[in-house]
């Protein structure tokens, strides 16, 4: 992707989870300074295992890498622990829109500052914050748990943003939206990319929206990278056309339900 150093680069890593499930087998993507990269992928093709590799929350979960490393700026963290991870750069947002339900706005963002010592610094990560959600500008003291689910996206999104990230791992954010929040959402997050220069690595089963706003893809399928390209070439991809955005060659539409026993052809090995 490019000839100088990624900003992160995940080499060949194999994951296991309770010590048995291999889940993934030798995967290897990379995201440079200031990009947006998406991974596309059906459910259960380790997308999410993939972001937890990444921040380390495997651990959580009684997952480990045990093959391959994992790279960001210029060191390895794939034995760090999610904390300092975090403090490094890095901060994953969870699929669901996992808010503090009992705490407030403020105190979600708050929470989310808290490898910050600086109480300047915290402030002017807040405004920050409320600058591209002006939304939560206006509900500081409402309890989280009782937001819109666009609300709560924004916020999670937001609290990652008081860590002060170099990367943001953002996993289905547009799921269980309607269309305008979706749109919404999608604008403010190119925006932090474009005037933050945070980069971004996105898990999304919207294929035509994630395309919209990466530069480069990657498509897995059971634990492996099978293609990965500039967004541009993804779009003309027959494979992709059809399996992912849902046309066939006509440029008509087709329905998933039509291609559900999809094998996969052989130049996506090549």
């Amino acid at each position: 992707m490019s000839s100088t150093q990624p900003l992160l680069a995940v080499n060949n890593i194999e994951v296991i989870y309770h010590n048995v499930i291999l889940v993934l087998k030798g995967m290897s993507l990379q995201v440079n300074e200031g990009q947006i990269v998406t991974v596309l992928g059906n459910n259960g093709a380790g997308k999410t295992t993939t972001l937890k590799a990444i921040s380390g929350l495997l651990k959580s979960e009684d997952g480990d890498v045990i093959e391959g490393k994992i790279w960001f700026s210029g060191k390895r963290i794939d034995r760090d622990n999610p904390e300092s991870i975090v403090r490094q750069g890095i901060f994953q947002v969870m699929e669901g829109r996992r808010v503090f339900e009992e705490l407030t706005v403020e105190e979600n963002l708050i929470a989310g500052g808290h490898t910050t010592r600086s109480r300047s610094k915290l402030k002017k990560d807040m405004e920050k914050v409320y600058y591209y959600f002006p939304r939560l500008a206006n509900m500081t003291n409402r309890i989280s748990g009782y937001l819109s689910g666009g609300e709560q996206q924004m916020l999670v999104i937001g609290r990652g943003l008081m860590s002060s990230p170099r990367l943001m791992l953002l996993d289905e954010p547009s799921m269980g939206l309607s269309p305008i929040l979706v749109g919404e959402i999608f604008e403010i997050i190119q925006r932090i990319n474009k005037e933050s220069g945070v980069a971004i690595l996105l898990v999304e089963q919207n294929a035509r929206l994630a395309l919209s706003v990466a530069s480069h893809g990657y498509v897995m399928e059971n634990g492996r990278i099978v293609l990965d390209d500039t967004v541009d070439k993804l779009k003309e991809n027959a494979d992709i056309k059809e399996f992912y955005l849902g046309l066939t060659e006509m440029g008509e539409k087709k329905s998933y339900r039509d291609v559900k026993h999809y094998k996969r052809r052989k130049r996506w090995l090549t």
